[in-house]
């Protein structure tokens, strides 16, 4: 009997490993998580970030999923990064970080980017590469940005053309100080909330509406719980790939490389996933049947005079020269 379990014994722990160099070497786990589904862009971060540690490590790291918020909110997660007592590896929001590292709101300030190609010139160079660095006095090791596109609006009371569109307009946003500002004097009533509360508050009708890039939109099919959206392009959203103190400082130094460039793969294919919503999340929204309307140059200009008291506030906090730096980032 002792004899059989014993075998038992064995064969478990041969099923574990895997055998490199000669030898059975057990392969370490990395559990991350993310708020959005598995096909999202959050999840072609994570599954390109997976792919390339798993493939280039020959099976020495394996990768354990948690899409759609398994392991809590953003903030939760974040925290349990600090902590080491949560998951090894996150992608996440840039509004949530912004609780954790001050100086990320930068990236949150409404109409300061002009396109796709302009914020990732100021996220890859130094400006982008100087706010990574704030993070590990935070206790988190952040490796990569990464991306969600433009924020547009949805809501289910009327189209948004004009400021005066938003008047009392019980808004969700993220548990962002810049966009609560920038909707407070805009005369919306923004709502911070996690995530995971977000549909459910649209389906009570505890909201009128929320703002996010095609990406999560389509990801979401918010389409299911929202009538309009209003394509306002008024916040470019960024993201981040981030590793735990604790997890990161027991790896060697040719193991940091592998999983620095591993999330360097993953903003890569979420930048290329935001590429391809931006392509088609408007026709796909329509499709649907979300009734879209589009907001003209003008149009934003309206909307960037309307908050224009909040830019104030944004100098105060930033700095006048870095939102200029950022403007004339090439």
């Amino acid at each position: 009997m002792n004899s059989f379990f014993g075998r038992l014994a064995i064969a478990g722990i041969v099923a574990t490993t895997a055998w490199t160099g000669g030898a059975f070497a057990q392969s370490t786990e990395v559990k991350i998580a993310y708020a959005l589904a598995r096909d999202s862009h959050y999840g072609a971060a994570a599954d390109a970030w997976d792919k390339y540690v798993t493939e280039t490590s020959g099976g020495r790291f394996k990768f354990t999923h948690f899409p759609s918020s398994a392991q809590g909110g953003e903030r939760e997660v974040i925290e349990g990064l600090q902590l080491g007592t949560g998951v090894q590896a996150v992608v996440v929001s840039s509004g949530a970080l912004s609780n954790f590292v001050p100086e990320i709101g930068v990236t949150d300030i409404p109409f300061l980017f002009r396109d796709l190609a302009h914020a990732r010139a100021v996220l890859d160079g130094p400006v982008g590469q100087d706010i990574l660095a704030k993070f590990q006095d935070r206790q988190l090791i952040a490796l990569a940005w990464g991306e969600q596109g433009f924020r547009h609006i949805t809501n289910n009371r009327q189209p948004i053309e004009k400021p005066e569109d938003l008047a009392g307009l019980k808004i969700r946003t993220m548990e962002n100080p810049v966009h609560i500002a920038a909707f407070e004097t805009a005369g919306a009533a923004p709502t911070p909330m996690s995530w995971p509360e977000v549909i459910p508050a649209l389906q009570q009708g505890a909201i009128d509406g929320q703002e996010n890039p095609l990406s999560v939109i389509v990801s979401a099919k918010l389409w299911e719980v929202q009538k309009y959206l209003t394509v306002s392009g008024h916040v470019y959203s960024p993201a981040m790939l981030i590793v735990s103190p604790t997890f990161w400082d027991s790896l060697s130094d040719e193991d940091k490389k592998l999983f620095a460039d591993g999330a360097t793969k993953g903003k890569e294919a979420m930048r290329a996933f935001v590429d391809q919503s931006e392509k088609n999340g408007i026709e796909t929204a329509k499709k649907n049947g979300m009734q879209v309307n589009e907001l003209s140059d003008a149009q934003k200009a309206e909307f960037q005079k309307a908050i224009q008291a909040a830019y104030d506030g944004y100098y105060e906090t930033y700095g006048k020269d870095l939102v200029d730096s950022i403007v004339a980032t090439k």
